[in-house]
């Protein structure tokens, strides 16, 4: 078999195929009907604009932390404490809101070094994944899990300790801010705001010219390929993966700020969402290259979107997307597998 391009549409479509075989099995196992549960998932990601507005509120998150873990896959690292990093981004975003918001100060001023701090909030979280795992010798699974748990109990502490409601603590989060303070709104939309996905897109195609078009990409490349013959190469390793860790923090970072600004307007519990480890799948889906992540996020987050209609109309519960996106990411490392092993063989056969 040859390595052409062709064929690894083939397998990826294949693995596609299977993905849906399987969820539809699961379906019919639990007594639902398949093809009108994909029919309702899809109405309810496309079929107005209200609902079409909610996906893209969902796929600029989603984009934006997919868009870091590309940086840190590139160097080959599993940046799992993204949730982290997206919490801290959030916790940040708070903080700089709070404090300036009765300061008199222009709102759009207060909102970007809203955003800023936010970004600087994920950075940190990361570095310290980032020192962990190279000073350290931590796992940076591990290490980012780790911190995952902590940077949750901190938010958590923040929404029921100093930053409760006046007389309450509730699950509903902090205080919404004024607002003015408010990411502006499209027309038409009670959620979207153009801004967040200027942002997302600008974020994406930064990633993929810095990757594919740069020395520096070169770089964290020839690192992720092999660190010790970068080394030898004179590329100094440990300096390019805290850089990565950085990057994706930045953007894990500014994930939490347009959770913050443009979605919630305050700080919730579940803040992240799960944006970190959805990016993570979207991230793999798409074999690491940042071309093809736009897209393939925007189909994760029309899934999410449109999965809410489940239960509503068929009684099932909205966890079949998940169920979906998983098998998905399965089948599609699993059939680059087969393929890598297959071609192995050609070349040993010939």
């Amino acid at each position: 078999m040859r390595d052409t391009r062709t064929n690894r549409i083939l397998f990826q479509i294949g693995a596609i195929l299977f993905a849906l075989i399987v969820t539809t099995l699961v379906l019919s196992l639990a007594g639902a009907q398949p093809f009108a549960a994909y029919k309702y998932i899809m109405l309810g990601a496309v079929g107005s604009w209200d609902v079409v507005s909610n996906v893209l509120v969902s796929w600029v998150p989603l984009l934006l932390a997919t868009s870091g873990l590309l940086v840190t896959f590139t160097v080959g690292l599993w940046n799992i404490g993204i949730e982290g990093q997206i919490t801290l981004g959030a916790i940040f975003t708070t903080w700089a809101m709070r404090l300036l918001q009765d300061s008199g100060w222009n709102p759009s001023l207060i909102l970007v070094i809203a955003v800023l701090a936010g970004m600087l909030g994920g950075t940190l979280w990361a570095l310290l994944a980032g020192a962990l795992k190279t000073f350290g010798g931590v796992n940076e699974i591990f290490g980012g899990l780790g911190l995952n748990f902590v940077a949750t109990a901190l938010n958590i502490w923040l929404i029921f300790g100093p930053w409760k409601r006046p007389g309450v603590a509730s699950m509903s989060g902090t205080l919404p801010f004024d607002r003015s303070l408010w990411m502006p709104i499209a027309a038409g939309s009670s959620r979207l705001t153009p801004a967040t996905l200027v942002i997302a897109i600008v974020g994406i195609i930064a990633v993929y010219a810095t990757i594919e078009g740069t020395y520096f990409g070169l770089k964290l490349k020839a690192v992720g390929r092999n660190p010790k013959s970068a080394y030898i190469l004179g590329i100094p390793t440990w300096q390019h993966m805290m850089a990565s860790f950085a990057i994706c923090g930045v953007f894990a970072g500014l994930a939490g700020a347009v959770q913050v600004t443009a979605v919630y307007h305050r700080l919730i519990p579940s803040i992240s969402s799960g944006y970190g480890y959805l990016g993570l799948m979207v991230a793999m889906l798409v074999g690491y290259k940042a071309s093809l992540a736009a897209p393939v996020a925007l189909f994760f987050a029309a899934l999410n979107v449109g999965s809410i209609q489940l239960p509503i109309i068929l009684k099932l519960d909205s966890s079949l997307a998940g169920v979906l996106q998983g098998t998905l990411v399965l089948f599609v490392i699993l059939g680059q597998g087969v393929r890598t092993k297959l071609l192995k063989k050609t070349k040993v056969s010939s």
